[in-house]
């Protein structure tokens, strides 16, 4: 049986970084070694024995973080998303590839048994041509919040939009084209935050609205919804999913997954991938594709 892997988390201010600790410390193939905040993280970078590092930081603190580690030989459960400086992850992407090192996002919804069938449906032809989807995202976040969110171009865009990217990249590619509204309606106090924010992503043959906000009453009412020539799927909610609504095939009933299960999918998939069990479930290309695009809505890309 093969010892665990050694692994440690920088940070423990993400929205993520409680669930990603308790995912670590009950993994049986996981000796979490240490949480560390990003000031003290050299006792963890500078341990050849520490195989990979979860960073966990605040997001203006996680390009960094990862950028550092990466120097140091370490492979990367990263959380979402990668900054503000495309160039630089691009970068720290090619360091990656050079130092044979593995970098996996933390974009939770990749296990969820609902995007998983959406996403088996579309790919298997079994939507006909999609043509459309409709992302819904949306929160209800306090002014602290908002205000730590403020730091980035997009505010709630920025903060949430890679999930629903990811997703909608890993159905349909790169967006042609993408168009977003970012508005202040509901935060007087940060004039520059984006607290409402609608984006529009043209493809060849296909239109994605994608709606995020940050002051929806809860429980809020997430839904993603793909519609092809031979058929659509629908999920509402998804988070967590209970159904899949198909216009052809009726009601699909999913395996309720909790939020933390799904942090838990994710710490399997990762160990799997840096011990050659299988291979990376999204390439690092993909990677790079959800944080360019990303920055192309919140205007932040140069």
């Amino acid at each position: 049986m093969a010892a665990p892997l050694r692994i440690a988390q920088i940070g423990s201010n993400h929205g993520h970084a409680r669930g990603k600790w308790e995912a670590l410390r009950s993994n049986p193939d996981v000796d979490a070694v240490a949480l560390v905040e990003p000031a003290a993280a050299d006792s963890v970078l500078s341990d050849p024995s520490i195989v990979a590092v979860a960073i966990e930081t605040r997001n203006h603190q996680s390009l960094s973080a990862a950028a550092q580690a990466i120097v140091a030989g370490k492979h990367l459960w990263y959380d979402k998303p990668a900054g503000d400086d495309f160039h630089a992850f691009a970068r720290l992407v090619e360091e990656a590839k050079r130092r044979s090192l593995y970098v996996q996002m933390g974009y939770m919804f990749r296990y969820s048994p609902g995007f998983m069938r959406v996403a088996e449906l579309a790919h298997s032809g079994a939507l006909g041509d999609v043509f459309a989807i409709r992302a819904h995202m949306s929160t209800n976040v306090n002014l602290a919040e908002r205000t730590e969110q403020s730091r980035h171009r997009g505010g709630i865009l920025y903060d949430l939009g890679g999930h629903m990217l990811d997703q909608i990249v890993w159905l349909l590619g790169r967006p042609e084209r993408v168009l977003t509204v970012l508005r202040n309606d509901h935060t007087p106090e940060l004039p520059t935050y984006s607290d409402n924010t609608v984006t529009v992503l043209e493809f060849a043959c296909a239109l994605v609205t994608l709606e995020i906000a940050a002051m929806e009453a809860t429980p809020t009412a997430r839904r993603f919804e793909v519609f092809g020539t031979g058929g659509s799927a629908l999920l509402e909610p998804f988070d967590p999913a209970r159904r899949i609504l198909r216009e052809a095939g009726g009601v699909e009933e999913l395996p309720e997954v909790s939020r933390q299960a799904l942090y838990e999918r994710e710490l399997v998939a990762f160990v799997s991938a840096l011990r050659g069990e299988r291979p990376p479930d999204r390439s690092l290309e993909h990677e790079l594709l959800v944080q360019e695009t990303l920055l192309r809505v919140t205007h932040a890309a140069d």
